[in-house]
């Protein structure tokens, strides 16, 4: 079964320690918390004292997914700030800063991964297969939410999830971008293990049921890789 990761960039900011507690009760696996800078991509969002604040809210993994640029300079502080799993982007630094990002947020007893923005090929990913637990595929363009899904990273997510099996096999694969009951399936049946998905959850009066159709919509035989 897939697991699913709200993003809080979607969320009530003004309500975010209820949005975020509901996210466990609701169902979900992780908290997808995405950290912006305004200049990597052309948003600016939550920070390193939001985890902090956040860790003592869930006992779900905190997923923080930095679009920054050189986040090498940022992991130790939010892994010390309570990430559970820091996601660097490969096109935000160069290749030795971010082996070194993810060898410190591995130092620090923490799970870390890297991030490939649409544009970018399968073959960057190569350098750092074997230290990653997780490499997050977007779907959409980085920078904002409620973005329409980009179905053609569908062999992108086949290409990866193929390599992984050969290097390491225990890395989870996510998707980000435009996630909801009609794309979700299809990212399964291409690989994809964890499922960010944004307004297409804070937007649902019923959370609880959105998440249980995810869950049974991408459960293992049931997606039909449409796209």
């Amino acid at each position: 079964m897939a697991m699913i990761a709200p993003s809080i960039l979607s969320a009530d900011f003004a309500n975010l320690e209820r949005d975020v507690r509901g996210i466990a009760q609701n169902g979900g696996d992780f908290v997808h918390v995405d950290v912006m800078d305004g200049l990597f991509v052309p948003n600016l969002t939550v920070g390193i004292p939001v985890v902090k604040a956040l860790r003592p809210v869930t006992a779900l993994p905190l997923d923080v997914h930095l679009m920054i640029q050189r986040p090498i300079r940022y992991v130790e502080a939010f892994v010390q700030a309570g990430a559970d799993y820091v996601t660097v982007h490969v096109e935000a630094d160069t290749q030795e800063n971010t082996l070194a990002a993810l060898e410190r947020v591995h130092a620090l007893g923490r799970r870390a991964g890297i991030v490939l923005k649409p544009g970018t090929p399968v073959e960057a990913a190569e350098p750092y297969l074997r230290l990653c637990d997780m490499i997050l595929v977007m779907t959409v363009e980085p920078g904002f939410g409620g973005q329409r899904f980009m179905a053609d990273m569908m062999p992108k997510l086949r290409a990866l999830r193929a390599r992984l099996d050969t290097v390491n096999p225990g890395c989870l694969l996510e998707v980000d971008g435009g996630v909801d009951t009609q794309t979700a399936p299809v990212c399964v049946a291409s690989g994809a293990q964890v499922l960010v998905t944004g307004s297409a959850y804070f937007r649902r009066e019923d959370r609880g049921e959105f998440v249980r159709a995810i869950h049974a919509l991408a459960a293992p035989g049931m997606a039909d890789g449409g796209f």
